[in-house]
């Protein structure tokens, strides 16, 4: 009986210990996936954006260089900017929760498969603009112009 009460105990020490050992690595991952940022620049340098491991954006800079380009130009440049450091986090994502807790708990694998779902990488060029109607010009009532009493 002593034998068998021993044995439990070890048992239940080394159950103990391994969950603290897991919590840690957790809590290590934790820490870096809080800590892991991009930052990524446009082709002509002229936008730089930062985004925090959750894919927000935390610091953009525009620079000079965007005077005179039209408007809608620099916001398609920052939003492809953008996607592009997204795109980088499943990477960063992976490394971290592999070299913290492995690649054997399903949890981390599904973290990481929504992370790419969710920031994929981006189009290797952007699709053409298309014009915008102008709202004050857009009545929306299908009568071109004309009165409905006309």
């Amino acid at each position: 009986m002593p034998d068998s009460i021993e044995a439990s105990e070890r048992m239940v020490d080394d159950w103990n210990r391994r969950v603290q050992q897991q919590a840690r690595r957790y809590q290590a991952m934790a820490e870096r996936v809080e800590d892991i940022s991009v930052t990524e620049r446009s082709r002509d340098n002229a936008v730089e954006v930062t985004v925090d491991s959750k894919g927000l954006l935390v610091d953009l800079t525009i620079s000079e260089a965007v005077q005179g380009k039209r408007m809608a130009e620099v916001s398609r440049q920052v939003m492809r900017t953008v996607r592009m450091a997204q795109s980088r986090l499943p990477g960063l994502l992976r490394q971290a929760m592999t070299e913290t807790v492995g690649t054997e708990d399903q949890a981390v694998n599904k973290v990481f498969r929504d992370a790419r779902a969710q920031f994929p990488q981006p189009p290797e060029d952007d699709p053409p603009s298309r014009p915008r109607r102008d709202r004050a010009d857009d009545d929306d009532d299908d009568f071109g112009g004309r009165s409905i009493l006309s």
